[in-house]
């Protein structure tokens, strides 16, 4: 593919590119010389688990495979300890070493869902930086300032607050921009967060004479409330490890707006069929639910296998559109000593022995919102007491399903 053509496809759904014109220099000198481009994607292993947000920078390195570029997939097993401060408001939690290559192992996992593993270089940056002794890191520290730190809107917006800021947590930044200078990395792709870090790897590969790289920033996906970025912390997201069927269900509860954007950022459907879904929707040709279901089809597919897909897309219309069951309902087993008088039970008290509520506010709640159902018969006083049997499946929310059994 000629290195113009190259360039539409890598531009394709990202925020920024610094400069197209450099990349575009970079991809003509490597066609002439027979050779990828080394692009280098970064990871903190700061979780056990990934989600669908975190894929979307994953999406466009496999983009990058295809064309033929080499991916450097660092694995920030020092820069962890040290804990990203982008987008954060009060100093983060530094990781012990254990927690860190736990992490490690269950990310790569997640991460070759996407990316071919054959066509990747992993390396930790552990490996270099683990070498530098106080010197070398008083020598990183004098190429940049204090004012040029207190650029970035998370550190000025601490320090205008009063909120402390950690003399390690300037750091983050020098050790990432010295991972590119020691890989002599073209181009680095990460999400909108990243753009001050890449800046300073920029001015960092200019400081040791290398040219510097360019920066590829990404969209930051939104959760299924349809409006915060995807994020565990605010309970809106999608994991790539989740079962089957929560993923599927997730997926067709994200609103209709977002279905264009979830297939741009994280499938690889063509520009022109995207335009053709866009037209078809607008036309009344194609259902929004009908996109829907066919792009949880595919993540389930990616991440699970079609076969689990296939599964998870009959539960759904069987829980959904029949009112049925999933196929396995999880079991809960409750003493009877627990119903006395008669086999009589308060509700709050059966969702607390059944797992199915948190605590008894929680329960009032989900029963006051309507979305507590015993064996399809809608809940809607807290304060009732039923009679329980065995058998019958307690139902809470959307997805949550549990068969109640009596142990003597």
């Amino acid at each position: 593919m000629k290195p113009e053509e190259q360039l539409e496809v890598i531009k394709r759904g990202t925020v920024e590119v610094i400069s197209e014109e450099e990349l575009l220099s970079k991809l003509k000198r490597a066609q002439r010389e027979k050779r990828g481009l080394r692009v280098k994607f970064g990871a903190d292993p700061s979780a056990p688990d990934i989600h669908l947000g975190h894929t979307v920078p994953l999406q466009k390195l496999h983009q990058m495979q295809a064309l033929g570029h080499e991916i450097i997939f660092i694995i920030g097993d020092f820069t962890a300890r040290i804990g990203d401060p982008s987008g954060q408001s009060e100093t983060r939690r530094a990781l012990n070493e254990e927690e860190v290559k736990e992490n490690s192992v269950s990310y790569q996992k997640q991460v070759f869902k996407i990316l071919d593993s054959s066509k990747t270089k992993v390396v930790y940056n552990s490996r270099w930086c683990s070498k530098l002794n106080f010197a070398d890191v008083i020598d990183l520290a004098s190429k940049y300032t204090v004012a040029r730190m207190l650029e970035r809107d998370d550190f000025t917006n601490r320090y205008k607050n009063g909120q402390p800021i950690s003399i390690h947590e300037f750091l983050y930044p020098l050790v990432q921009a010295y991972d590119s200078v020691i890989l002599k990395a073209d181009v680095e792709v990460g999400g909108t967060d990243q753009k001050f870090n890449f800046l300073v790897a920029r001015d960092f590969q200019r400081e040791y004479g290398q040219e510097p790289e360019v920066i590829i920033t990404l969209p930051m996906l939104e959760g299924t409330d349809g409006t915060r970025k995807m994020s565990k912390s605010l309970g809106n997201y999608i994991g790539i490890n989740e079962s089957p069927k929560e993923m599927f269900g997730k997926i067709m509860s994200v609103s209709d707006e977002l279905m264009i954007r979830y297939l741009e950022l994280l499938t690889d459907t063509s520009p022109q069929k995207l335009e053709k879904m866009k037209s078809d929707l607008d036309g009344g040709e194609l259902h929004p639910r009908d996109l829907k279901r066919q792009l949880a089809k595919d993540l389930v597919s990616t991440y699970h296998g079609e076969e689990a897909a296939l599964k998870a897309g009959r539960e759904f219309e069987a829980i959904f559109k029949e009112g049925g069951l999933p196929d396995t309902v999880p079991e809960v087993r409750i003493s009877r000593s627990e119903v006395p008088g008669g086999g009589r039970i308060w509700v709050v008290k059966l969702l607390l022995l059944s797992r199915m509520a948190g605590s008894a506010s929680q329960a009032r709640r989900l029963i006051q919102q309507g979305g507590v159902r015993i064996d399809s018969e809608k809940l809607t006083d807290p304060d009732s007491d039923i009679m329980v049997r065995e058998g019958m499946v307690i139902k809470v929310g959307k997805r949550k399903f549990a068969k109640l059994l009596i142990e003597d």
